[in-house]
């Protein structure tokens, strides 16, 4: 098995787009994300619940979950060598078993700090059949060329 290409810092420019992961949502989908994220909350694994209490279509992904595939979307895009500096995002609306989602993306920002490290801003977006359910901005380091690692980064050589 050849190991993820290494995407360098040169290779990348602003309005570079980015290529759409869909992900067939499933009940699993949602239970799972919240128990891995130890939330035990009902409207995360409990349909009546979701529906009767909350008064929610199905049971839906928490944060966490959604928080997941932002970082899986970018870290798939950057290859082994891509280190998240940070990620936020804004939830507008749920997603449920049965929705596909579409994470997108789009570099916003490609720079290189005083120390050397090479930073690509994205501006992320995760939608179900066009409509947009959260938005997310992120800056990732990424070597910068054959030689760099940002994960060697220490200290003051590292400033996210």
């Amino acid at each position: 098995m050849n190991p993820r290409p290494v995407l360098l810092h040169r290779d990348v420019v602003e309005g570079d787009r980015l290529p759409t992961l869909r992900h067939a949502v499933t009940a699993s989908t949602v239970v799972l994300g919240a128990l891995a994220t130890r939330d035990w909350r009902p409207m995360h694994h409990d349909k009546d619940f979701a529906v009767e209490r909350n008064g929610t279509r199905d049971i839906f992904l928490n944060t966490p979950n959604q928080a997941a595939w932002f970082e899986r979307y970018i870290t798939d895009w950057t290859g082994p060598l891509g280190r998240l500096g940070r990620v936020t995002f804004r939830m507008r609306d749920s997603v449920f078993p049965g929705d596909v989602m579409a994470l997108d993306g789009a570099v916003s920002e490609v720079s290189v700090d005083d120390t050397g490290c090479g930073w690509i801003g994205l501006d992320l977006t995760l939608s179900v059949d066009g409509d947009t359910k959260s938005t997310a901005s992120a800056r990732v380091a990424v070597p910068v060329d054959d030689d760099d690692n940002p994960w060697d980064r220490r200290g003051e050589r590292w400033r996210p």
